[in-house]
């Protein structure tokens, strides 16, 4: 399996990442990509990632698009559940698909005309050409989101996401996934953002590449700036920092 790019994969590069983070009030970014995935999340370095973002909050619930209001063929707009978390409301271009292969979903005119394309659980999946973009709006403000990427990247656009926080401020952040892998490649790929200095009304999806792709996306996760795991302060790491230090030092004094 070849795969790319994972960030925040270790424990020993968390407190440089957090210090980086405070410093530039920017979004602290998850990402991971396995640009051959078999279809199957099993193993992989998106999975990893994802676990890795979901480890730093607790409580959050998880929409897989498989409500049974969400049958295949549905459109925008749609009513977005994260069970023991919060609601949203997803409007744009798109559609539910499944992998079963139904013909007729998203206006198909064939059986598995997806291809590439697939439910990282369950059937059913959000999916959405290049040309077209959709948004996300929260009924309460997030701080925390993720979702699984299938099937991006087989040309040359690259996926953006819009933040818009609750003062109307807008951040655009690429998604660095690897370009032209050519189509039915199955790739994978996990992206999520946590911020713990600003909370966010909306999100908007876009690609900068013309109408010649299509992506998808399953298994999104948000939450609350409350749902984020509590950061150690800066003074309790600077702390922790000179305790191992002493340790290391006394360490080397035993050994002389």
């Amino acid at each position: 399996m070849k795969s790319s790019k994972t960030i925040q994969a270790s424990a020993v590069a968390f407190a440089g990442l957090w210090f980086a983070a405070s410093a530039t009030a920017a979004p602290l970014v998850y990402f991971a990509e396995d640009v051959s995935s078999n279809q199957s999340v099993a193993n992989t370095d998106s999975l990893k990632t994802r676990n890795v973002f979901l480890s730093s909050l607790i409580g959050v619930g998880n929409e897989n698009f498989e409500a049974p209001g969400q049958v295949a063929g549905t459109k925008a707009p749609l009513t977005l559940n994260f069970p023991g978390a919060l609601t949203a409301s997803l409007a744009g271009a798109g559609c539910v698909d499944t992998t079963i292969g139904v013909i007729g979903q998203c206006d198909a005119t064939a059986v598995n005309s997806n291809p590439g394309r697939w439910a990282t659980s369950g059937t059913q999946f959000w999916e959405v050409s290049s040309g077209g973009g959709f948004e996300i709006t929260f009924g309460t403000a997030i701080s925390a989101f993720g979702f699984f990427g299938t099937d991006i990247g087989d040309f040359a656009g690259r996926l953006q996401v819009t933040l818009t926080d609750t003062n109307n401020v807008k951040t655009v952040l690429d998604i660095n996934h690897t370009q032209n892998l050519g189509n039915e490649s199955a790739s994978l790929l996990f992206w999520g953002f946590i911020d713990t200095n600003v909370a966010y009304n909306k999100l908007s999806f876009s690609n900068t590449g013309a109408n010649s792709d299509t992506f998808g996306f399953d298994d999104m996760v948000i939450g609350s700036r409350e749902q984020i795991q509590p950061v150690p302060e800066p003074g309790s790491l600077a702390l922790a920092g000179l305790a191992l230090f002493g340790l290391l030092s006394a360490g080397r004094r035993r050994q002389r």
